[in-house]
């Protein structure tokens, strides 16, 4: 019985993790496993097909390439998206579908998401040549509707893996349409599922996008909430292959490139990344370090418009980066599987806490330090009994509020704790003393000369 395509239905990559019960697990391992008892010709060369199609899969989301479908392997195909392989040479649909007038109508049976919708289309307007005019009844090039598990397309959702939502290309009848699960909860912030986001994933689809390999993508096959879904310089070449430019295209406004040297340089988030210090502003970074003579700004691409906080945690090699109520673990350049996370069960943390405003890890404790507006939390297994606590009780002379917090030297709050108030300057403070030792500028980490 031919496997390859169990391994393509299969393979989804999910808005979510969800968890696979022990027989679903089982069959996992069934469905990807080569028959090394098999010796014909037919078995041989789809046997041979099965561990490319693995050692394809686990390049793309930066596994170990092994060609076996190990624990790591399986846990990414475990998770549901929209369905639509991940594996392709570029991020265009197999045979190139395309619409062959550029003038698309689109219909949509709930006005409460008009907005968020709108928002999907005029994305990829704003991208290409392509233009949208929503029908409110009759066949539209792009039928947009939610369903329920059994919606009569065959493809149902309220599965184990089932996705948030499936899309099918461009093409007559059903091509194009959209299915949207209307048992999942949809928002329009970053809880739970964010419908704009989702859409502007989906309709990339149903307009002939394949999925990226660039996380930074909008097409990247990960549910990754940042706030505005953009468009990536990858996405718009793409859509832009399939239909051309814009005529009139809308530039997304972009947070000017930090100066290193500025007198009013502040940061959203400073972390040591195996003994370098990083520092974090908008969609920038700098790095500064023994192996750099200059400090140049580089691009985040992994994480959208910026992050909120970020820490090391050395012991494990890996970086935890925060934005909104989620957050992301690092280790070398791979993003790790399974994240984002939420804050609020993975550290306790209240719902009535959106963001968190700084953290610093203290790896001879093994304690974690969050600030979240006026109040601070500690935490190692759990959060500590009797937080959080207000800054100004721990911490006093450094302000109500922290915008940055981070290490530099063997402790991270034992003397060598550097917080980053909202005037332009750093504060040393000794945790044992409740002192502050030293006030600078925060670009006096940049050797820059005084004016």
């Amino acid at each position: 019985m031919p496997r390859l395509p169990l391994l393509l239905l299969l393979w989804g990559v999910g808005v979510h993790v969800f968890t696979a019960p022990a027989e679903t697990r089982e069959r996992d391992d069934t469905m990807v496993q080569v028959n090394a008892d098999s010796h014909t010709p037919s078995s041989r060369r789809e046997s041979g097909l099965v561990v490319e199609k693995l050692k394809q899969m686990q390049k793309f989301f930066g596994l170990k390439v092994t060609g076996r479908p190990d624990a790591e392997t399986l846990h990414v195909m475990q998770q549901g998206w929209c369905g639509v392989p991940d594996v392709a040479p570029y991020v265009l649909t197999e045979g190139n579908p395309r619409w062959e007038h550029t003038h698309l109508t689109y219909n949509l049976p709930r006005a409460e998401v008009d907005c968020a919708l709108d928002k999907g289309f005029q994305l990829w307007s704003n991208a290409s040549v392509l233009t949208f005019t929503k029908f409110s009844e009759g066949q539209a090039d792009i039928m947009l509707s939610f369903g329920e598990v059994n919606h009569g397309d065959k493809s149902d959702f309220g599965r184990i893996r089932s996705p948030l939502a499936h899309v099918f290309p461009p093409g007559r009848g059903m091509g194009g349409g959209v299915h949207f699960d209307e048992e999942k909860t949809w928002t329009d912030d970053f809880r739970n599922y964010n419908l704009y986001y989702v859409a502007a994933y989906e309709l990339g689809h149903s307009l002939g996008l394949l999925h990226s390999d660039d996380i930074g993508s909008l097409m990247f096959p990960r549910y990754i909430y940042y706030g505005d879904a953009l468009p990536s310089p990858k996405d718009i070449d793409a859509i832009q292959a399939i239909y051309g430019p814009s005529k009139n295209p809308i530039q997304p406004k972009e947070p000017p490139i930090p100066r290193a040297c500025d007198s009013k340089l502040t940061f959203d988030a400073v972390t040591k990344i195996r003994g370098e210090s990083f520092f974090f502003k908008n969609m920038f970074f700098l790095c500064t370090g023994v192996f750099y003579e200059t400090v140049d700004p580089d691009v985040i691409s992994d994480l959208g418009n910026g992050v909120d906080a970020a820490y090391e945690v050395a012991r494990r090699d890996e970086v935890l980066f925060f934005k909104g109520g989620k957050y992301w673990a690092i280790k070398g350049h791979r993003a790790l599987y399974g994240y984002p996370r939420d804050i609020y069960s993975s550290f306790g943390f209240p719902q009535r806490v959106k963001k968190i405003d700084a953290a610093v890890h203290e790896e001879e404790t093994g304690m974690t330090y969050f600030f979240v507006a006026s109040e601070h939390w500690r935490q190692r297994q759990s959060m500590d009994v009797g937080f959080p606590k207000e800054i100004t009780q721990d911490f006093p002379g450094i302000g109500k509020k922290v915008d940055v917090v981070f290490q530099d030297g063997a402790n991270c709050l034992c003397g060598n704790g550097y917080f980053f108030s909202r005037v332009h300057v750093q504060y040393k403070f000794d945790p044992k003393t409740k002192q502050i030792l030293t006030v600078l500028k925060t670009n006096s980490w940049f050797h820059c000369r005084s004016k």
